[in-house]
């Protein structure tokens, strides 16, 4: 990650180390009562969404401001698209208005990578079609450290709609690199064959079987915008198979964590009283994707050298 993040699919285990230690630092900064720092003072981040995005879009935007980033969001619908302008056009034009750096989401695989060979501002992908979601699986390794206190050697329970998760494709990638022992739970319509050759990788078709013993459970929605024939006969019966609740839960370990990308679909894929019980770090989730986008961003923008959280804490002291 040099210019562009593109996929955790390109990263390291160090790289990722690093992304996480830097995000610890600005974890630092936001528990301040003034939350914003001069570091990118000057630089100029545009959002870019052509999907639906309420965490991602917001995280990034404060990112961008906690960092004191002129911070631009540009509507589709008001766009040159509309009207025929090519994408790398629309990112040219953007780039002449001064943007260091674009976050794109698009429905379309690849779009990002495509992109960030004809620009010299850095691209990063927060989703692309269902290949990766980068910045969310870092801040889900960050989220899972911050309980766990490590992560090499820990069993994560993916369970949900694995074909078409974006978000789980980059989990997978990224714990498989660190070490971590990953087990994905769904119907064999929704995980593709091919998932058991990755590294640490394991599959199950039953919850009562894949979720025993694990130190962290991992719902996915149902992507039914992604879907394109009868992947189960109906929700209802995808529910009594495979939704997270009390009884379900009690199989891991008794201090294992529940997480959730979101959005959420209470009752579909996890209960209410889940979601919301004492297990749950969801809304730990969100909080901390504001602290690793900032460390995304500041690592783009030239901070790859520094050193983490020792670096942050030094450039901001308290």
């Amino acid at each position: 990650m040099k210019k562009d993040l593109l996929g955790i699919h390109a990263l390291t285990a160090q790289d990722i180390e690093h992304v996480l230690e830097t995000a610890s630092g600005f974890k630092g900064v936001l528990e301040r009562d003034i939350k914003k720092v001069p570091t990118l003072r000057g630089k100029t981040m545009v959002n870019l969404f052509f999907e639906p995005s309420t965490r991602t879009r917001m995280s990034f935007e404060l990112a961008g401001k906690r960092l004191s980033m002129d911070v631009a969001n540009v509507s589709i619908a008001a766009s040159s698209v509309v009207k025929g302008e090519s994408l790398l056009d629309t990112i040219r034009t953007m780039e002449a208005y001064g943007a260091d750096i674009v976050v794109i989401r698009h429905s379309s695989s690849g779009v990002p990578h495509i992109l960030s060979g004809g620009v010299d501002a850095s691209i990063v992908n927060a989703g692309d079609g269902f290949n990766e979601h980068p910045t969310q699986a870092l801040l889900d390794l960050f989220t899972i450290r911050q309980h766990k206190g490590r992560l090499e050697g820990l069993t994560v329970a993916i369970v949900g709609d694995i074909a078409h998760s974006r978000v789980a494709k980059s989990n997978i990638y990224a714990m498989g690199k660190l070490g971590m022992k990953i087990r994905l739970i769904g119907p064999p319509t929704l995980i593709p064959s091919g998932m058991k050759l990755l590294p640490g990788v394991e599959i199950f078709h039953r919850m009562e079987e894949g979720l025993r013993g694990a130190d962290v459970i991992m719902q996915l929605r149902i992507q039914t915008e992604r879907q394109d024939g009868g992947y189960f006969p109906s929700i209802h019966e995808y529910a009594d198979l495979y939704i997270l609740n009390n009884r379900r839960l009690a199989m891991a370990k008794p201090d294992a964590i529940v997480m959730h990308p979101g959005p959420l679909n209470r009752g579909v894929e996890i209960s209410s009283d889940v979601a919301d019980g004492e297990s749950s770090v969801i809304l730990d989730q969100v909080q901390n994707g504001v602290a690793v986008r900032m460390a995304v961003l500041y690592l783009l923008a030239g901070g790859w050298a520094s050193s983490g959280t020792q670096a942050a804490q030094e450039r901001f002291p308290s």
